[in-house]
């Protein structure tokens, strides 16, 4: 069977399997739609709620940017997966107790103001849609290379297959779909680090493999890849950084706290049935994210190596990196590197017109390499690369069986298409329950809000592949500016909810509009969207990162500090909260045998 056919087959079953999960479960009423009934296993609701938040940024861009980050993509690992941890310990638990539906819900209740979930339902739909662009871009990449269609009807079938199993099952065909995606992405994720790290050290363990000898030699495959890339003039593997400490540190905080308030993972923890489930789904969820992101490090580093070493196809028989015999001839580059060039995620251009591929770093600041390079004859980098080709190409670079890449291609859509449909509910509700219900029209019945959740969701699908067709210039790519919004507006209004009595409406309110507003102008002035008598914002600050060398996507930490500031401060100068949202507040906080024991 040839690699076309069985993609097709492959993909084709896991998208019957989706829309086959949405008949089954479909939604009938609102608890249905959404919370999934209020019942779902903490099991279940883990892995839900793992495919949820491991969107196309995790399966298709993270292994690719730590690929060529080296040890700096490592804020990467340690922000979102501890973003999980401040779910479990501080959100979670709190926000089920609550018992209510959705974020601008609790904001809603908390604050005991409409403004403020009014503001609340703004800054999800910043975050949420923001988020869906990477998601729905990510779609067409993927059906593009491996189903052979344009990338814009690619957005187009993912639509089709989203609104299928979103509209019709709501909150409880998504909780199932999830499931299915899940298992489709961990297989088409590990199965094919499993072989190669088999091929590459021997070892079947990637984790372990990522530090093993390399299949007959002594050498470390690190140690391996580490000196390959220097001597191309990349820096070194092992000890890039991500710009200043306090970037990376800011940038690592900034994922953190972005996720643990990202509205659409947070409503997961609505669909268990107490308190103690929605614990031990965050847990259970960290347990399913842990399969993958300890994974993506030997992902990463073993797709690098295996990239170098077709391209520079003598490097392990030359003792010169820079002899003509090192490099790959471009008409016998592999099949896969001409797949990719139809997509324009890889290209080659021959600037030597000698034939042959070279790839290394032609900005370096290494003089010997730029002086060995030029006396060879090279005369730049003659290969582009796209980070996020690393994984959905590493079963091709490794010539792995046509299913591995089939599976492959199987699971980046699944990733892509459980986000976007965790996303889609959670702007669905902010529109039907939060808006609607709740502000605009309160005395509609139960099947009248479900029919406008339904539509809201179909328009939502409609806008989200809208975006996906014309992605903004300032967000395309930039999945942690999602992040950068969720945690300088949602999270700390979230915290200071549950574990201040006195936070009132007027600090709440205050705090998320200042930390929306200077993180986007943040933002939109490093991109160069605002302008000031024909100068760019960023010329007029001092040039990029004019922040103290912050970078746009770790803004979203110094967001949050000025909203938690401004909360603060702006509560301490106007009225306490009525005394009955306090007593709220004391009682979420307190456990139930706390309670039961009279010890309030």
């Amino acid at each position: 069977m040839s690699l076309q056919t069985t993609i097709y087959l492959v993909v084709g079953i896991t998208f019957a399997l989706y829309i086959g999960i949405a008949i089954w479960s479909r939604a009938k009423s609102t608890s249905d739609f959404y919370v999934a009934g209020g019942n779902v296993h903490p099991i279940t609701n883990g892995m839900a709620t793992a495919a949820g938040w491991m969107s196309a940024a995790s399966f298709i861009s993270m292994a690719g940017m730590i690929s060529f980050m080296g040890y700096g993509g490592s804020v990467f690992l340690m922000g979102w997966t501890g973003g999980f941890v401040l779910l479990a310990m501080f959100l979670a638990p709190y926000l089920r107790k609550f018992g209510k539906f959705t974020v601008p819900q609790f904001i809603r209740d908390r604050f005991y103001s409409k403004s403020a979930s009014a503001v609340a339902v703004i800054c999800l739909l910043v975050a949420s849609l923001t988020y869906i662009v990477g998601q729905m871009t990510g779609v067409g990449v993927a059906f593009s290379r491996f189903l052979g269609v344009s990338s814009s009807n690619g957005i187009f079938i993912g639509m089709a297959v989203v609104f299928a199993y979103a509209v019709f099952g709501g909150m409880k065909g998504i909780t199932y779909a999830q499931v299915a995606q899940y298992v489709v992405l961990i297989m088409a994720y590990t199965i094919p680090a499993i072989f190669i790290s088999l091929q590459l050290t021997g070892n079947p363990i990637p984790q372990l493999g990522l530090g093993s000898k390399m299949v007959g030699s002594s050498t470390e495959l690190l140690a391996r890849l580490n000196q390959i890339v220097t001597d191309l003039g990349f820096n070194e593997y092992t000890t890039t950084g991500t710009g200043s400490k306090l970037n990376m540190v800011l940038f690592t905080l900034s994922l953190m706290i972005g996720t643990a308030g990202l509205p659409h993972v947070i409503m997961r923890f609505f669909t268990v049935s107490t308190v103690s489930a929605a614990r031990k789904s965050a847990l259970w969820a960290l347990v399913f994210i842990a399969l993958l992101y300890t994974t993506a490090p030997a992902v990463a580093a073993m797709a690098r190596y295996n990239l170098h070493t077709t391209v520079n196809s003598g490097i392990e028989q030359s003792a010169d990196i820079f002899a003509e015999e090192s490099s790959l001839k471009g008409d016998e580059r592999p099949d896969w590197m001409k797949r990719w060039e139809n997509t324009g995620l890889l290209a080659w251009e021959d600037k030597n017109n000698d034939g042959r591929i070279q790839y290394y770093n032609d900005e370096t600041e290494d003089a010997s390499v730029l002086a060995s390079a030029s006396e060879a004859g090279w005369e730049g980098n003659e290969l582009t690369v796209n980070n996020d080709i690393i994984v959905l190409a590493n079963p091709e670079i490794a010539m792995l069986p046509n299913w591995i890449i089939a599976l492959v291609a199987a699971g980046g859509l699944a990733a892509a298409l459980s986000t976007a449909g965790g996303l889609l509910m959670a702007i669905s509700s902010a529109i039907s329950h939060d808006l609607v219900k709740n502000i605009f029209a309160p005395k509609i019945t139960d099947k009248q809000e479900l029919l406008v959740g339904k539509i809201a969701m179909a328009l939502s699908v409609v806008f989200a592949g809208w975006l996906g067709l014309n992605p903004p210039g300032f967000a395309a790519g930039t999945v942690a500016l999602a992040f950068g919004i969720a945690a300088s507006t949602l999270f700390p209004a979230l915290m200071l909810g549950i574990f201040s009595i006195k936070m009132n409406k007027y600090g709440a309110i205050s705090g998320m509009l200042t930390g929306l507003f200077i993180t986007l102008f943040y933002v939109f002035a490093h991109k160069g969207i605002f302008f000031i008598q024909g100068t760019q914002y960023t010329d007029a600050f001092g040039g990029p990162n004019f922040f103290f060398g912050i970078s746009p996507e770790a803004f979203g930490a110094v967001g949050a500090f000025v909203n938690f500031i401004v909360a603060i401060v702006v509560s301490k100068f106007t009225k306490d909260p009525p005394l009955e949202v306090q007593e709220l507040v004391q009682a979420v906080r307190i456990p139930r045998t706390a309670k039961a024991k009279g010890t309030e």
